[in-house]
């Protein structure tokens, strides 16, 4: 916010509206303190005419990849709304005559997560976002064993303050089968946390924001975090040709966000289950009639993970 001062019938420019500092004259010399406000009296009221740093608004990361983040000058904070690791993929399911009956596939996991946490950073500092891809699912016929992949790990870490979070992914499911017996589908595994960095509790910022009321993320309560959550399977059922769907996948952000849907046999053909989003786990597939005939039972494909991201804001604590 610029700031003018009238010096002999000239209105001049004192301060400027990209980071500048405004200094007190103590006596016969300037004090080096940095003013963060100014308030002026109107009319028997008080208004801020200065801050000497404004909240930005928020950044979504949705990519996955790795970027650079520069921190403004005077900031010295940043509000991570939300961010989470990447969600697994799924299996397809799998027919199994010869064992008496037939089998789903297994659901992804999901990645770990932070929900309204604000960290230390220092300012004019690079920070490196890693976002986490979401992933891919184990569709390789007949289905009997196969790997769908994991989701990658989301990160934050500043070349100055360090590693800010680590949000682990969510685990791809398998199928297996042993000594000729129905396939075993094991679900995805939850993604782990690992928080490095300085997580404040409480503060305002200088432009009079309260932190502690900071609830816009997906978990909706200030300074969360959590684990991923184990996907699931439907296991198998009894007798040649029997219909069994597939399971959901791991709902991300502590249950605030769904999973992909399983196949539920609701539409034709392969790929009904569905990916997951915001590194939530992808829907498993089934066992059943792809043509709606009723004549034609197979396995139906898994679905992807969904991809991790990171949304973010830069403060200044006062």
């Amino acid at each position: 916010m610029p700031i003018f001062v009238k010096d002999a019938g000239q209105w001049r420019e004192i301060s400027s509206s990209t980071g500048g500092e405004v200094f007190l004259r103590d006596g016969t010399s300037y004090t080096n303190k940095t003013i963060n406000n100014i308030y002026v009296n109107d009319s028997g009221t008080w208004r801020e005419a200065y801050s000497l740093f404004e909240t930005t608004s928020f950044v979504t990361i949705s990519s996955s990849g790795s970027s650079t983040i520069a921190v403004p000058a005077n900031a010295n904070a940043v509000h991570v709304q939300q961010a989470v690791g990447g969600g697994g993929g799924a299996t397809m399911g799998a027919g199994y005559d010869r064992a008496g009956g037939e089998s789903s596939g297994g659901s992804g996991g999901s990645g770990a997560y932070v929900s309204d946490r604000v960290y230390t950073v220092t300012a004019g500092e690079q920070l490196t976002a890693n976002v986490g891809v979401g992933g891919a699912p184990g569709n390789v016929s007949p289905g009997y064993n196969t790997t769908a992949s994991p989701g990658g790990i989301t990160s934050l870490s500043g070349a100055t303050t360090g590693t800010l979070f680590t949000l682990g992914a969510g685990g791809g499911s398998s199928n297996s089968t042993a000594g000729g017996g129905l396939l075993t589908a094991t679900p995805g595994t939850a993604g782990a946390l690992t928080t490095a960095g300085t997580s404040l509790s409480s503060g305002t910022t200088v432009d009079g924001l309260n932190i502690t009321t900071f609830n816009s993320g997906e978990v909706g309560t200030f300074n969360s975090s959590g684990v991923g959550v184990v996907g699931a399977t439907n296991g198998n059922c009894n007798g040649d040709q029997c219909v069994i769907y597939g399971a959901n996948g791991a709902a991300s952000y502590n249950g605030n966000v769904a999973g992909g849907l399983g196949d539920n046999g609701s539409g034709t053909g392969f790929n009904n289950a569905t990916a997951g989003t915001l590194g939530s786990g992808g829907g498993a597939g089934a066992h059943r009639d792809i043509t709606g005939t009723g004549g034609n039972y197979t396995g139906t494909n898994g679905a992807a993970g969904g991809v991790g991201q990171i949304v973010y804001r830069f403060l200044r604590i006062a």
